[in-house]
């Protein structure tokens, strides 16, 4: 069989053995391509190809934001030079905004906090329910619904962070709701950052901006 032809068959997930064409299956074992079905086929043909599309458009895209960093970083040292700023840590880590004279297009980085609750948290929800087994179900439903959501653990058992921020909000001077929302405070641990990069430019001063989505999930 011509050589050019098995490249392209194998780059089709297909595999030539003696002659006959066989796909491998997803216990790693071969199947003969004519007892695979057609609609099997062509859905994994087309996974192949957007596949094929996504790997170096990834590739590219992970080049470009180190570049950008960098770029960034270098343009962060040399204001830092110029104004005899002694800084420890990554120049331009941090939340910035950089814009063209025109003020037709911003460069943007923000970095968010990761964080988790520490065991104090499990100490704030007891003292929580305490407050709620004694208040009227009438005057605080409100506080309850927003407990509950704010301890509830999703699929990947993680609690919300922000409904458990949202608690600060209440407003009581029952001392053991203070106590729990100093629990709350003291369960809080930075446990790393991620910087995030956002683009943006407008076609003229009283246009809207226009974002630039360099993520897929944002598309």
């Amino acid at each position: 069989m011509d050589v050019t032809i098995l490249e392209e068959k194998a780059a089709a997930g297909i595999t030539v053995v003696n002659g006959r064409d066989y796909v491998t299956n997803a216990e790693g074992g071969l199947t003969p391509l004519e007892l695979v079905k057609a609609e099997d086929f062509m859905e994994d043909q087309m996974v192949r190809k957007i596949i094929g599309f996504a790997k170096p458009l990834s590739a590219e895209l992970a080049r470009f934001k180190k570049h950008t960093r960098a770029d960034i970083a270098e343009f962060d040292r040399l204001l830092e030079a110029k104004y005899g700023l002694v800084k420890k840590g990554r120049a331009g880590a941090g939340n910035q905004k950089y814009r063209t004279i025109d003020g037709l297009m911003t460069v943007e980085t923000r970095v968010n906090k990761l964080i988790e609750f520490g065991p104090q948290l499990q100490v704030a929800k007891g003292l929580i329910d305490e407050c709620l087994n004694e208040w009227t179900e009438d005057g605080r439903a409100e506080v309850r619904s927003l407990v509950t959501r704010a301890f509830k653990v999703d699929k990947a058992g993680q609690i919300s962070k922000d409904a458990v921020f949202e608690l600060f909000k209440v407003e009581s001077t029952d001392s053991r709701w203070l106590k729990a929302m100093e629990a709350i405070e003291g369960a809080v641990r930075v446990i790393g950052s991620k910087e995030y990069l956002h683009f943006s430019f407008r076609e003229s001063h009283d246009a809207d901006w226009i974002r630039i989505s360099l993520n897929i999930a944002d598309a």
